[in-house]
């Protein structure tokens, strides 16, 4: 039988196989026009996308913060100057373990726990930065041993800072304040105002005093350097590099002398004491103790200080001068008396007798004058030299609250003067009208006569004291207080005057203001409740001595300071100007829980003036015996 053989169609096999050839190549082709258009897109398209895409892998933008202004006194001595030194900071998000490589670095350089713990804190607070310190102010030899192991040590790296530094520390703590690390707070700010950028790489920014009042001047505008970097992210070269402008430097009205004498004759005692020019409103001197040592703050406090400064019963981060609140006493009468002659309701010839005691008409309750007895017969000289309180007591019923709340609040007592820098309180002149508003109760003649010897609901700070001093001194004009006198450009040295702002002018008839004027000389004159204080002084000066009740006295009772607490006993106060016929510097003390006026506030403003006017620096803080108590102002309710 023969076998069939079944021969291939070859032709039709080799057209079906170009057509799978071509199908093949027009697949590939497509596949590389879809190549091609892609290569062109990315390469001519997108070339100026992209490359500015590479250039940023190897190029960076980093910010060079600028120096902050320095802050001098009216000499030229520094305030707040600056430093440079090298810390050893820490990228949290770069690490691990970060207990675990602290530890390990930790047996290389010191790290205390004090550092540990302020780094937590900064840690805590501030998230959003990319490095913190946990050392500052390295020696070479630390720098050294880092710098032969840093292999060992990814996210952790030195660095060159400028640091501030604040010489004085405790004596002009409250003036300057200090910076800090900018928290989370202090971002929201600066985005708010628009400030953010201008802050990048600024690690720290003015929390309060001088140093955030005037931030503004104070920080500068931050530069930029465009660095080209290797693929680990290290610095090569700086291609480019616009440089920072520093911060403005501020020259200050204060005399550090004059704050240095001040300091000195406080002592241990606490209070505070506001010295202006009567001229202009600048700050001479602005004193409140106690202090504390601003430099602490500046990297972040730690734990154990801040416990202590917090904790303290002394209350040295308490700004006295500036928010402190008191009962202004006795020092209140000089405006009780300029009231009663301008409003018609004394005159200078106008005396009454003082028994020793004042009792509203049909009212048997009996306000007693601090000294037994009575000053006899006493008109408005002798009440401001003797600091007769019967004779305001009945001033005080005739003026009526409502026209002493009108009057003396062109004094500036009870609200601010609007000296420049931030956080000062109002205090509080009482008038029918707050009560009612406060208390929902109606106005007493009571009340008033709490008033008029600066008791009752009178709130004052020793700034206001000053400001208010300060208008009887140059006859009524109002200058706003002010710390700043001038601002340098740190660059040019081009030095801008801040002029003084004459706010208003008090409309006070000159004879009235002579008949004052005079009785306040007087007080520091023999028989003058500051006598000993105005004793053998070569020039004249005026003044008024206060005491400032910190716990009411039962009626009938007396006060004893032996039988009282400490912390319960009386304030010393005392206004003052200098020298009398052309005041050169007019201030307010106050000293804690010291008793009278006369013998513990007075000798320290007399030690101010023996500097100011002098050159006399005070040996010790004087402890001078009290002359005549008159200037205790209780109402013994």
């Amino acid at each position: 039988m023969k076998q069939h053989v079944e021969l291939r169609n070859l032709p039709v096999e080799l057209n079906k196989f170009r057509i799978r050839l071509a199908i093949s190549a027009g697949f590939m082709l497509m596949l590389f026009l879809v190549l091609y258009a892609r290569f062109y897109y990315l390469q001519v398209t997108q070339q100026e996308h992209y490359h500015t895409l590479a250039e940023a892998n190897r190029i960076s933008i980093l910010p060079v913060v600028p120096n902050r202004g320095l802050i001098l006194d009216r000499n030229g001595r520094a305030l707040a100057q600056n430093y440079s030194a090298y810390t050893l900071e820490v990228v949290p998000s770069r690490i691990g373990n970060l207990d675990a490589t602290l530890d390990e670095l930790a047996a290389l350089i010191e790290i205390t726990s004090t550092d540990r713990q302020r780094f937590k804190k900064l840690l805590k607070e501030s998230k959003r930065f990319k490095s913190l310190p946990i050392r500052s102010r390295l020696t070479d030899v630390e720098i050294a041993t880092f710098a032969a192991n840093r292999y060992r040590f990814p996210g952790i790296e030195i660095k060159a800072r400028v640091f501030r530094q604040y010489p004085e520390k405790e004596i002009v703590s409250h003036v300057i304040g200090y910076i800090s690390r900018i928290n989370d707070q202090d971002l929201e700010y600066l985005e708010r105002s628009g400030e953010l950028r201008n802050y990048r790489g600024s690690q720290h920014i003015g929390k309060i005093g001088i140093e955030q009042s005037y931030e503004k001047q104070l920080h500068g505008i931050t530069g930029f350097e465009e660095v080209e970097t290797d693929a680990a992210g290290r610095s090569i070269r700086v291609l480019s590099r616009t440089p920072p402008i520093p911060g403005s430097n501020l020259i200050l009205s204060l005399d550090l002398g004059l704050q240095q004498a001040a300091e000195q004759a406080f002592g241990d005692r606490r209070g505070a004491l506001v010295a202006l020019d009567p001229n202009n409103g600048e700050v001479l001197a602005f004193v409140s103790k106690p202090g504390y040592d601003n430099n602490l703050f500046i990297g972040g406090i730690d734990h154990e200080n801040w416990k202590l400064l917090n904790g303290s019963i002394d209350r040295p981060l308490n700004n006295r001068a500036l928010r402190g609140v008191y009962p202004p006493g006795s020092t209140f009468k000089p405006f009780m008396a300029l009231a009663a002659l301008e409003l018609g309701k004394r005159t200078p010839e106008y005396s009454m007798n003082d028994p020793g005691f004042f009792s509203l008409p049909g009212v048997d309750r009996r306000y007693r004058d601090w000294k037994p007895g009575g000053h006899g017969r006493v008109d408005l000289h002798k009440s401001i030299v003797v600091s007769c309180d019967t004779y305001y007591y009945s001033l005080a019923n005739d003026l009526g609250i409502d026209n002493i709340y009108s009057f003396i609040s062109q004094f500036g007592l009870g609200r601010k003067t609007g000296i420049d820098v931030e956080g000062e309180v109002s205090g509080l002149l009482p008038s029918a009208a707050w009560k009612m508003s406060q208390y929902k109760q109606k106005w007493y003649a009571g009340d008033t006569i709490s008033v008029s010897i600066g008791q009752g609901y009178n709130l004052t700070t020793p700034l206001q004291l000053a400001f208010a001093t300060m208008l009887i001194a140059n006859e009524g004009k109002a200058y706003r207080p002010h710390f700043v006198k001038q601002i340098q450009d740190s660059q040019t040295g081009e030095i801008e005057e801040i002029p003084a702002q004459l706010m208003y002018t008090l409309n006070l008839k000159p004879r009235h203001l002579e008949v004052v004027k005079q009785a306040l000389v007087d007080v520091t004159k023999p028989g003058g409740t500051a006598a000993k204080a105005g004793a053998n002084a070569t020039y004249t000066f005026a003044g008024k001595t206060g005491t400032s009740q910190v716990i009411g006295i039962k009626q009938g009772e007396r006060y004893d300071e032996k039988r009282i607490n400490e912390r319960h006993r009386d304030h010393a106060m005392f206004i003052a100007y200098a020298p009398a016929e052309n005041p050169q510097i007019a201030l307010a003390v106050l000293v804690e829980n010291t008793g009278t006026g006369g013998s513990t506030a007075a000798p320290i403003a007399r030690q101010v003036f023996d500097y100011y006017l002098l050159g006399k620096m005070p040996e010790t803080a004087l402890a001078q015996a009290a002359g005549p108590a008159g200037d205790r102002g209780h109402d013994h309710l």
